[in-house]
């Protein structure tokens, strides 16, 4: 502020703020008043805002801006109250009422002008977006007295009606703000004190004994304060609707009310206000008229609820928050569990404040806010983590939810129902490639790779069968079971387990038998009946198996012969027939169909049987002993023969000939 006489300086116009109501902040000190140390020049009346308030308080005191971007009367809305009309029916203070008569005695009468009959009065209090507040007041008086101009605003926290029926019950801590201004002078000294009820009398302006007002403080002396008179009358159309204003009529003020109550609950509110005037500029004179109590309507705190919801719910991971808004509870740091809410009051209006989310537990991703449940008034936004907010009114409330989600995981399970082998699998959403292995078959061998901390979403994982194995089964389970593989949707905090099972690949082998036999014709026939035995390949037990009418048998089932090797095909060949073919056989199985359309030629095996013969030859002579006689067979010396005994009777065979061309020599000797 610049010192009386010097040139007034206008500063550059701050943002105006919209109108509104402004929250009182309280005062109660018991023995006096607690200042902070605010470091203001010494104040006097100028057009020039006072500390960092908007307000014009003018050298020549009125109600409408001089200078655009700052505030007056004219454009705020202010808590105003008209007093009783003059004369015998207005309100006045009698029997030698003074300032610390704890119960005023109401008269009602008219006051002479020169007493200062009132008109009206208004309080209006300022909060910069720093929370710094300026209380400004106004009086308005029928005329210019003769002598000092003494005003006494009070400030009462009860609204209890004393027994004067009028005034409120004070309480410690009420406040007076005391506007002195001498004979003829423009520049008023702004005085404050508050209500003591316990202690010494020695705290007392003026009684001995409490309860009192406490010692006054020179707020104008300490830079705190500064006030005004109209030295020229003022327009009814510049009155803001008070009327014409005649000189030394009106007066304002303005009191840095956060030094005030530096050491204060700033959230305890004063229920009602109200403007009396003494009779001399002396603490203990009489009072005369004053302008009954209004309620004042300035709370200053809202309040703040921040809530938390996880998904999935329940869940019992603590969340951490930082704020930076004085409220109660106190601190600047709390937590958050899923279902719970953090309740604060006493958050003070027209202040920025910001709540954020802290680092999260592991595992867990900030999802959003929702504040649609906070007031009109509660000025809301956020930006990622933080919420901003300005209460307007104590009526307002940031209401805000944070929502968090959880991560999952996916796990691949890899089980081969038979065998062992390295499986390879590809993933668009996941670390791919990677290799499962298993060392056995059934869960006992099987191999996982497990994937977390992933965001809730869609995910995909796909196996690259390898060859000589087939996919028998994949699926996952979670919340969802059944879910395939190839459309995984993660939701939050959810274990998905996909498992693949895969089994080795079987075929068969085709056993074919044909046969010599004369009474169907010349050539090969089929041949049904003929068993045939299957070894080896891994087999536990032989296989035997048996031709069709067709003369072949499938043998299906069997492990591919990658794994298992090669098997063998032995003939167990029917009385009266020879193989002509190789006996046993082996086959390579590969992967086929049950029913041998495609096994292939490594497994198909064929066999072919020729009918044997026996041929006997005999001799028989018809006078025993009369004939002796040689069998020869066959050309050459070791061809079989034989001779017959002394009757002369003998025989000679030969079992198990292929069809061909024999011939026998019979020398019968008499």
């Amino acid at each position: 502020m610049p010192l009386r006489n010097q040139p007034e300086i206008c500063p550059t116009p701050p943002v105006r703020r919209r109108r509104r109501r402004s929250p009182l902040i309280a005062v109660a000190a018991v023995g006096g008043l607690v200042l902070a140390g605010l470091a203001i020049s010494p104040a006097y009346a100028s057009h020039v805002p006072f500390g960092t308030s908007s307000f014009e308080i003018d050298t020549n005191a009125n109600l409408v801006v001089d200078h655009a971007g700052n505030l007056d009367w004219a454009t705020v809305t202010e808590v105003r109250k008209p007093d009783k009309a003059s004369g015998s029916g207005d309100d006045s203070f009698g029997q030698g009422s003074k300032e610390d008569t704890p119960v005023p005695t109401v008269v009602s009468g008219s006051i002479p002008p020169n007493k200062s009959d009132l008109k009206n009065f208004g309080l209006y209090l300022e909060t910069k977006g720093d929370g710094h507040q300026y209380l400004h007041l106004f009086w308005h008086r029928v005329q210019d007295p003769t002598g000092t101009t003494n005003m006494d605003f009070e400030f009462n926290k009860s609204k209890v009606l004393s027994a004067n029926g009028v005034t409120p019950v004070r309480t410690s801590g009420d406040l007076l703000i005391q506007y002195d201004l001498s004979n003829g002078g423009t520049n008023p000294q702004l005085s404050v004190s508050s209500w003591v009820t316990t202690g010494a009398g020695s705290q007392c302006e003026a009684s001995n004994s409490v309860p009192c007002w406490g010692k006054r403080t020179n707020f104008t002396a300490l830079g705190l304060a500064t006030g005004s008179i109209n030295t020229t009358a003022i327009t009814a159309g510049n009155a803001d609707g008070l009327g014409a204003i005649s000189a030394r009529t009106f007066g304002e003020a303005t009191v840095d009310f956060t030094a005030l109550a530096s050491t204060l609950d700033q959230c305890e509110t004063f229920g009602s206000a109200y403007l009396k005037s003494r009779s001399s500029d002396s603490f203990s004179a009489a009072m005369k008229d004053f302008i009954a109590p209004i309620e004042t309507g300035f709370p200053t705190c809202g309040g703040v609820i921040i809530r938390k919801v996880t998904d999935p719910s329940p869940s019992t991971e603590d969340f951490s928050y930082t704020k930076d808004f004085s409220s109660d509870p106190a601190g600047t740091t709390f937590t958050l569990s899923d279902g719970e809410s953090a309740s604060f009051s006493k958050v003070p209006i027209n202040t920025t404040g910001h709540v954020s989310e802290s680092a999260l537990p592991p595992g867990w991703d900030f999802d959003k806010i929702d504040c649609t449940a906070s007031s009109d008034g509660s000025n809301v936004s956020t930006n990622g983590t933080t919420i901003t907010f300005s209460l307007d009114t104590a009526a307002d409330t940031v209401d805000c939810t944070y929502y968090n989600k959880a991560r999952g995981s996916i796990t691949v399970e890899k089980v081969t129902d038979s065998g062992q082998g390295a499986f390879e699998f590809t993933s668009g959403t996941l670390t791919s490639p990677f290799t499962l292995t298993t060392t056995g078959a059934g869960d006992a061998g099987k191999d996982s790779e497990q994937f977390t901390n992933l965001v809730p979403g869609p995910y995909d994982v796909a196996e690259t069968v390898p060859a000589n194995w087939h996919l028998v089964s994949a699926s996952c389970t979670g919340d969802d079971d059944g879910t395939d593989p190839a459309t995984i949707v993660l939701d939050p905090g959810e274990d998905v387990v996909c498992t693949f099972h895969n089994d080795r690949n079987v075929g068969a082998i085709l056993i074919e038998k044909t046969h010599k036999h004369a009474a169907d014709g010349p050539g090969d026939h089929p041949e049904s009946g003929v068993e045939f035995t299957v070894t080896g390949g891994g087999l536990v037990d032989p296989i035997v198996v048996e031709t069709g009418s067709d003369g072949t048998v499938c043998v299906p089932g069997l492990l591919v012969s990658a794994f298992a090797g090669t098997y063998t095909v032995t003939e167990t060949v029917p009385a009266g027939e020879k193989v002509t073919s190789d006996n046993p056989q082996y086959a390579a199985v590969a992967t086929s169909e049950d029913d041998c359309s495609d096994v292939g030629a490594a497994a198909t095996v064929s066999f072919t049987n020729m009918p044997l013969t026996n041929i006997t030859v005999s001799v028989d002579s018809q006078v025993d002993g009369g004939t002796a006689s040689t069998i020869e067979c066959g050309a050459s010396a070791d061809d079989p023969d034989a001779s017959t005994g002394a009757n002369g009777d003998g025989s000679f065979s030969m079992n198990d000939l292929e069809p061909g061309t024999y011939v026998c020599t019979v020398v019968v000797d008499p």
